[in-house]
């Protein structure tokens, strides 16, 4: 009678030492996956895409990541870095600008402002450029900017326009945007 109880207990003990086995080896691989992607999706989270439209052609497409590091000082007054995605329907003679406003852009010229100020530094990135490592809209047709405006607060909104196909607006804030969401109840 000993013997069929000593080989359930060897079996369930097999059982338990493979479940064990197992479920750590990937538990590993699932955490090692997250820590690899941290940054990326980190990105993702504070990225927005607009496009324009003649009629129900899209003539052109902006993805804006905002590149935000909370800290704990309560008067941050550091500049707004995004990196900004854009590709057009006809790249030969569109343009983005980040000098003027809408109102003196032209018919291709694109114009693009924060809380209607003008950028302060662009710097056109390669599409093989590092900072483009974590940033999900990379493609090999867009053209790619590492764009800086004035501080802007904690809320605040990119406007993309153009004077023949209107303008459309990305929203970002600092801290989580259901905080400015009116409550379901």
């Amino acid at each position: 009678m000993k013997e069929p109880n000593m080989l359930k207990l060897f079996i369930g003990w097999v059982v338990i030492a493979l479940l064990i086995g197992c479920s750590s080896k990937e538990e590993q691989a699932l955490i090692n996956a997250y820590t690899k992607n941290n940054t990326y999706h980190k990105n993702l989270q504070r990225t927005e895409k607009v496009e324009l439209y003649d009629g129900n052609t899209s003539v052109a497409i902006l993805t804006a990541t905002h590149l935000y590091t909370p800290n704990l000082d309560k008067n941050d007054t550091r500049d707004e870095v995004f990196i900004i995605a854009v590709s057009f329907e006809e790249p030969e003679i569109s343009r983005l600008r980040f000098d003027i406003d809408s109102t003196e852009a032209s018919e291709h010229e694109y114009v693009l402002t924060l809380n209607k100020k003008k950028a302060s530094k662009v710097v056109h990135l390669d599409a093989s450029d590092e900072k483009l490592k974590n940033i999900s809209f990379v493609t090999g047709w867009g053209e790619y900017y590492e764009v800086k405006f004035p501080h802007a607060g904690t809320k605040f909104s990119l406007e993309f326009a153009n004077n023949n196909y209107g303008k459309g607006k990305l929203n970002f804030s600092k801290v989580p945007k259901f905080v400015y969401t009116q409550k379901g109840f």
